[in-house]
């Protein structure tokens, strides 16, 4: 072509969590059985959506309103209650115009960076999740910027290393959190986000939170929303899903909560970008923005909410049981989402290591594979090729460290034994090759 149409950032969009799924189903025709430990979606591993959050969706369906167009930021009804909701907490007050909604998170990560000047930069977590870093790296045409989450401190994130990349850095813009995080299963407390609010503040930047799993919480302290710690001076905002908490990650419905909107001209004419943007599209889904105030709202939201934290809790005290004391291995029990990271200390991996995969055709397919593959990569290969098991390497969430993510979300208690025990087993194995 006479001119070059790739965007600068194009490299960048790299979506491990997915990609991988194509090599494990070519491995899959090759006669492997695959257990799809991947992606975060609870129903496709089994978990039943509650037969009264069914019947609200199906008492919408059958209103002419949910198939009709809705107001561009968002259903006004459903806007009200959760600015409500978020002033129910007594932080940061908001007005339904303080919310806007997207097409899912995914959709709202797109608009965040893609109607950010490219010249500034938003820090974020290593790990890091993959939509949000490589939209971040993708829209300035750089690496993703990243401070560190500390595996010898619960993966909490490493202040100083924030502080001295944001003061030595002016083109960042602002701060990136996960709360509770993905993938390490980390749930930030109060102290610590205030404390990054400290910074946002000294430094005149944003503050983003992706709180995605904000209920899906099994701390000792709940949850600790932005709005709660974020105070009257600096801008931000807050990333909501109903995709992992409902859970309905099939309706691609998520918003964005914004707060101290009107404190700096700049940060007000950038989130009016974000609704200009919207409204090209017109709006998002108008049903699954119908059903939040009344599924919230409902007499058994905060009892599921409940029995899903306690079943996620006990399997991750089981998973973490069954895989600590592994040597070479390190496991941070999770506090929140739905994901463990197994982490490889250093010098644990080494370039020689192998599984024993029996089956020819898929050992002559992953073979080339693992050539230039990292480390941990390597591991993930032979897991899959090997075992069967569909696991997602911790270098490609932006991250310099050796692992992999698993889930928490088998809804078979056998089979999630089997997965667990079968990786224990295969991770001795490989370090023993």
């Amino acid at each position: 072509m006479r001119r070059n149409i790739v965007h600068s950032g194009a490299d960048a969009l790299i979506y491990e969590i997915r990609q991988i799924v194509a090599l494990a189903k070519q491995i899959e025709a090759m006669g492997v059985t695959i257990t799809w430990e991947n992606i975060g979606d609870p129903i496709q591993k089994g978990e039943s959506v509650p037969t009264w959050m069914k019947d609200i969706v199906s008492g919408l369906v059958s209103q002419n309103k949910s198939w009709a167009y809705t107001a561009t930021q968002g259903d006004e009804t459903t806007r009200k209650f959760l600015a409500s909701k978020v002033n129910e907490r007594g932080g940061a007050q908001i007005t339904s115009e303080d919310i806007l909604f997207f097409n899912g998170l995914g959709d709202a990560v797109a608009k965040i960076f893609g109607f950010m000047r490219r010249e500034a930069r938003i820090l974020g977590p290593s790990p890091a999740y993959s939509t949000l870093s490589s939209a971040e790296a993708a829209h300035s045409g750089y690496e993703h910027l990243t401070y560190e989450l500390n595996p010898d401190n619960d993966w909490m994130p490493d202040l100083e290393d924030i502080e001295n990349k944001v003061k030595y850095n002016d083109s960042i813009a602002g701060i990136l959190l996960i709360n509770p995080d993905n993938p390490t299963g980390a749930v930030y407390p109060k102290e610590v986000m205030r404390e990054i609010v400290k910074i946002c503040e000294k430094y005149d930047i944003i503050l983003i939170c992706d709180e995605t799993y904000a209920h899906v919480n099994y701390s000792e302290w709940g949850s600790i929303h932005l709005s709660e710690v974020i105070g009257d001076k600096v801008c931000g905002f807050a990333l909501r899903s109903i995709s992992k908490e409902f859970p309905w990650p099939g309706a691609r419905c998520g918003w964005l909560e914004v707060f101290n909107r009107k404190n700096d001209s700049t940060f007000e004419r950038y989130i009016k970008s974000l609704l200009d943007a919207k409204m090209l599209e017109v709006c998002s889904t108008t049903l699954p923005q119908l059903s939040i105030p009344l599924v919230y709202s409902h007499p058994e939201f905060l009892n599921h909410l409940k029995f899903r934290n306690q079943k996620f809790k006990k399997r991750a005290e089981k998973a973490t049981n069954i895989l600590t004391g592994i040597p070479g291995v390190k496991v941070i029990q999770p506090k929140g989402a739905f994901y463990l990271t197994v982490l490889f200390e250093d010098g644990a991996l080494k370039p020689h290591m192998t599984l024993p995969i029996d089956n020819t055709k898929v050992r002559d397919f992953v073979s080339p594979l693992m050539e230039k593959a990292a480390l941990d990569r390597r591991f993930v290969l032979h897991l899959l090729a090997s075992a069967g098991i569909c696991v997602v390497p911790l270098s490609s969430f932006c991250c310099n460290r050796n692992g992999f993510r698993v889930t928490l979300l088998e809804e078979d208690e056998t089979k999630f034994e089997w997965i667990y025990k079968t990786l224990a087993e295969n991770i001795r194995k490989y370090l023993a090759s």
